[in-house]
């Protein structure tokens, strides 16, 4: 059982490693329980959160922020080439 649980959590670390990530710093604009929406140069960017999203200090409106996030792709679609004559 012992190595079962060591290989789960190695292989977690792996996938975790893998995963490139990215930050965003600037004032917070608005929180709710889902979302956190930052202020970066003249964009908001709106990211997604939930309970299991690790804050540290106290997150309100007003605050300057970095925060950490990663990119997955929820659907991709394929396009079809059009055939050259």
């Amino acid at each position: 059982m012992k190595n079962f649980l060591f290989v789960s959590l190695f292989l977690t670390s792996i996938v975790s490693a893998a995963e490139k990530t990215y930050q965003v710093t600037g004032p917070v604009l608005e929180v709710t329980d889902s979302s956190v929406v930052v202020q970066k140069g003249k964009e908001k960017w709106e990211l997604k959160k939930d309970a299991t999203t690790k804050v540290t200090g106290e997150l309100k409106v007003g605050s300057k922020v970095t925060v950490e996030y990663t990119m997955m792709a929820k659907t991709v679609e394929v396009k079809e080439e059009k055939k050259k004559k």
